[in-house]
Protein backbone atom coordinates (compact mmCIF):
# COMPACT_ATOMS: atom_id res chain seq x y z
CA UNK A 1 0.00 0.00 0.00
CA UNK A 2 1.43 3.40 -1.23
CA UNK A 3 2.60 5.87 1.96
CA UNK A 4 0.70 8.91 2.12
CA UNK A 5 2.65 12.06 1.37
CA UNK A 6 2.80 14.51 4.04
CA UNK A 7 2.82 18.31 2.80
CA UNK A 8 4.24 20.99 4.30
CA UNK A 9 3.25 24.87 3.66
CA UNK A 10 4.96 26.63 0.83
CA UNK A 11 7.99 28.82 2.46
CA UNK A 12 10.15 31.80 0.12
CA UNK A 13 12.93 33.74 1.67
CA UNK A 14 12.82 37.19 1.75
CA UNK A 15 14.72 39.11 -1.15
CA UNK A 16 13.93 43.21 0.14
CA UNK A 17 11.62 45.39 1.45
CA UNK A 18 9.40 48.49 -0.02
CA UNK A 19 6.79 50.30 1.98
CA UNK A 20 3.19 50.41 0.80
CA UNK A 21 0.97 53.81 0.80
CA UNK A 22 0.71 53.47 4.03
CA UNK A 23 3.92 53.39 5.04
CA UNK A 24 4.01 49.60 6.23
CA UNK A 25 6.59 47.45 5.85
CA UNK A 26 6.69 44.99 3.18
CA UNK A 27 8.75 41.86 2.72
CA UNK A 28 9.11 41.24 -0.77
CA UNK A 29 9.51 37.10 -1.12
CA UNK A 30 11.49 35.29 -3.96
CA UNK A 31 8.28 33.76 -5.66
CA UNK A 32 7.02 37.31 -6.54
CA UNK A 33 4.50 37.55 -3.80
CA UNK A 34 4.34 40.45 -0.84
CA UNK A 35 3.89 40.02 2.96
CA UNK A 36 3.47 42.49 5.37
CA UNK A 37 5.88 42.28 8.15
CA UNK A 38 4.36 45.61 10.76
CA UNK A 39 5.46 46.16 13.83
CA UNK A 40 2.25 46.54 15.74
CA UNK A 41 2.93 45.90 19.72
CA UNK A 42 0.87 43.76 21.98
CA UNK A 43 -0.26 41.70 19.15
CA UNK A 44 2.76 41.82 16.10
CA UNK A 45 6.23 42.00 17.72
CA UNK A 46 8.89 42.60 15.03
CA UNK A 47 10.96 45.33 16.41
CA UNK A 48 13.29 44.45 13.50
CA UNK A 49 11.70 45.53 10.84
CA UNK A 50 12.15 49.52 12.17
CA UNK A 51 15.68 50.04 10.72
CA UNK A 52 17.95 49.31 8.09
CA UNK A 53 20.03 46.97 9.78
CA UNK A 54 16.87 44.59 11.34
CA UNK A 55 15.69 44.55 7.89
CA UNK A 56 18.46 43.48 6.12
CA UNK A 57 19.58 40.84 8.75
CA UNK A 58 16.24 39.60 7.74
CA UNK A 59 17.25 38.67 3.87
CA UNK A 60 17.10 35.08 3.21
CA UNK A 61 14.39 34.44 5.93
CA UNK A 62 11.87 31.88 4.78
CA UNK A 63 8.30 32.84 5.23
CA UNK A 64 4.83 30.61 4.80
CA UNK A 65 3.30 31.71 1.54
CA UNK A 66 -0.35 31.01 0.87
CA UNK A 67 -0.39 32.48 -2.00
CA UNK A 68 2.03 30.23 -3.66
CA UNK A 69 -0.19 27.32 -2.05
CA UNK A 70 -3.28 28.79 -4.02
CA UNK A 71 -0.90 28.93 -7.16
CA UNK A 72 -2.39 32.68 -7.22
CA UNK A 73 0.32 34.42 -9.98
CA UNK A 74 1.73 37.33 -8.61
CA UNK A 75 1.79 40.92 -10.25
CA UNK A 76 5.35 41.44 -10.14
CA UNK A 77 6.47 38.54 -13.00
CA UNK A 78 6.76 39.11 -16.95
CA UNK A 79 6.83 36.52 -19.59
CA UNK A 80 9.41 35.16 -21.29
CA UNK A 81 8.62 32.34 -23.47
CA UNK A 82 5.67 29.98 -24.02
CA UNK A 83 6.08 26.42 -25.27
CA UNK A 84 4.59 24.42 -28.69
CA UNK A 85 1.11 23.92 -28.18
CA UNK A 86 1.33 19.64 -27.28
CA UNK A 87 -1.60 17.23 -27.49
CA UNK A 88 -1.83 14.15 -26.13
CA UNK A 89 0.63 12.52 -28.16
CA UNK A 90 3.23 14.76 -28.47
CA UNK A 91 3.68 16.42 -24.72
CA UNK A 92 6.62 15.51 -23.17
CA UNK A 93 6.73 12.42 -20.73
CA UNK A 94 8.38 14.26 -17.96
CA UNK A 95 5.04 16.27 -17.76
CA UNK A 96 3.41 13.68 -16.92
CA UNK A 97 5.48 12.52 -13.85
CA UNK A 98 6.43 15.05 -10.88
CA UNK A 99 8.47 17.79 -11.73
CA UNK A 100 9.06 21.02 -10.33
CA UNK A 101 9.59 24.48 -12.36
CA UNK A 102 12.76 26.26 -11.54
CA UNK A 103 12.91 29.07 -8.93
CA UNK A 104 12.61 32.51 -9.38
CA UNK A 105 10.13 31.51 -12.74
CA UNK A 106 6.38 30.85 -12.94
CA UNK A 107 4.54 28.68 -15.24
CA UNK A 108 0.55 28.62 -16.50
CA UNK A 109 -1.02 25.96 -18.59
CA UNK A 110 -3.08 27.03 -20.90
CA UNK A 111 -5.50 24.58 -22.44
CA UNK A 112 -6.53 25.16 -25.75
CA UNK A 113 -8.94 22.25 -26.33
CA UNK A 114 -10.20 18.82 -24.71
CA UNK A 115 -9.27 18.26 -21.27
CA UNK A 116 -6.15 18.23 -18.72
CA UNK A 117 -5.98 16.89 -14.99
CA UNK A 118 -3.37 19.14 -12.58
CA UNK A 119 -2.04 17.74 -9.33
CA UNK A 120 0.49 20.12 -7.74
CA UNK A 121 2.05 19.36 -4.05
CA UNK A 122 1.16 22.47 -2.38
CA UNK A 123 -0.85 23.06 0.92
CA UNK A 124 -3.85 21.36 0.64
CA UNK A 125 -2.73 20.10 -2.42
CA UNK A 126 -4.16 21.28 -5.99
CA UNK A 127 -5.98 18.58 -7.81
CA UNK A 128 -8.57 20.44 -10.43
CA UNK A 129 -9.62 19.31 -14.18
CA UNK A 130 -8.51 22.27 -16.83
CA UNK A 131 -10.72 22.35 -19.86
CA UNK A 132 -10.87 24.43 -22.82
CA UNK A 133 -10.27 28.26 -22.07
CA UNK A 134 -9.18 27.88 -18.46
CA UNK A 135 -5.77 28.57 -17.45
CA UNK A 136 -3.47 27.08 -14.08
CA UNK A 137 -0.29 28.67 -12.59
CA UNK A 138 2.26 26.82 -11.69
CA UNK A 139 4.40 28.07 -8.69
CA UNK A 140 8.15 27.41 -8.38
CA UNK A 141 9.95 24.33 -6.91
CA UNK A 142 6.37 22.79 -6.13
CA UNK A 143 6.41 19.31 -7.61
CA UNK A 144 2.97 19.28 -9.81
CA UNK A 145 2.32 16.76 -12.73
CA UNK A 146 -0.37 17.01 -15.68
CA UNK A 147 -2.22 13.80 -17.21
CA UNK A 148 -4.72 14.22 -20.35
CA UNK A 149 -8.33 13.15 -19.74
CA UNK A 150 -8.70 12.14 -23.67
CA UNK A 151 -7.99 14.22 -26.58
CA UNK A 152 -6.36 17.70 -25.53
CA UNK A 153 -4.47 20.28 -26.69
CA UNK A 154 -2.64 22.96 -24.64
CA UNK A 155 0.63 24.82 -23.89
CA UNK A 156 2.82 26.14 -21.10
CA UNK A 157 3.51 29.61 -20.04
CA UNK A 158 6.94 30.77 -18.67
CA UNK A 159 7.09 34.12 -16.29
CA UNK A 160 10.44 35.31 -14.60
CA UNK A 161 10.28 37.29 -11.53
CA UNK A 162 10.87 40.97 -12.54
CA UNK A 163 10.84 43.36 -10.12
CA UNK A 164 11.61 47.15 -10.55
CA UNK A 165 14.74 48.39 -9.22
CA UNK A 166 14.18 49.94 -5.55
CA UNK A 167 16.33 52.13 -3.46
CA UNK A 168 16.79 54.69 -0.83
CA UNK A 169 14.29 54.31 2.28
CA UNK A 170 10.98 53.14 0.96
CA UNK A 171 12.63 50.34 -1.21
CA UNK A 172 15.40 47.47 -0.18
CA UNK A 173 16.68 44.79 -1.79
CA UNK A 174 14.02 43.17 -4.83
CA UNK A 175 16.55 43.81 -7.06
CA UNK A 176 15.26 42.18 -10.81
CA UNK A 177 15.57 38.57 -11.05
CA UNK A 178 15.90 37.58 -14.85
CA UNK A 179 15.51 33.54 -15.25
CA UNK A 180 15.12 33.85 -19.28
CA UNK A 181 18.99 32.35 -19.37
CA UNK A 182 17.51 29.38 -18.06
CA UNK A 183 14.68 28.96 -20.33
CA UNK A 184 16.89 26.38 -23.38
CA UNK A 185 15.03 28.36 -26.86
CA UNK A 186 14.82 24.52 -28.13
CA UNK A 187 13.97 22.30 -25.88
CA UNK A 188 11.74 24.80 -23.25
CA UNK A 189 13.59 23.44 -20.51
CA UNK A 190 13.43 25.25 -17.52
CA UNK A 191 16.26 24.64 -14.66
CA UNK A 192 18.92 25.84 -12.75
CA UNK A 193 21.65 23.20 -13.27
CA UNK A 194 21.71 22.95 -16.86
CA UNK A 195 19.56 20.30 -17.68
CA UNK A 196 18.52 19.84 -21.25
CA UNK A 197 15.67 17.08 -22.32
CA UNK A 198 17.07 14.67 -24.42
CA UNK A 199 17.99 15.09 -28.08
CA UNK A 200 18.27 19.05 -27.79
CA UNK A 201 21.14 20.22 -29.70
CA UNK A 202 21.98 22.70 -27.43
CA UNK A 203 22.50 19.76 -24.33
CA UNK A 204 25.73 19.32 -22.98
CA UNK A 205 25.94 15.50 -24.61
CA UNK A 206 25.57 17.09 -28.50
CA UNK A 207 28.59 18.95 -28.22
Amino acid sequence: MEEPRSFSPTRRPISGFHRDDLGDWVAELACGHNQHVRHRPPFQLREWVLDTEGRGSRLGTPLDCRLCDRAELPESVRLVRTTPVWDDQTMPAGLRRGHRVASGTWGRIVVHAGRLRFRADTVPPIDVELTAGSTQPIPPDVEHEVAPLGPVRFAVEFFAVSRDPAGGEDGEGGDPACWAGLLCPECGAVTTDGYHRPGCSAGPDSR
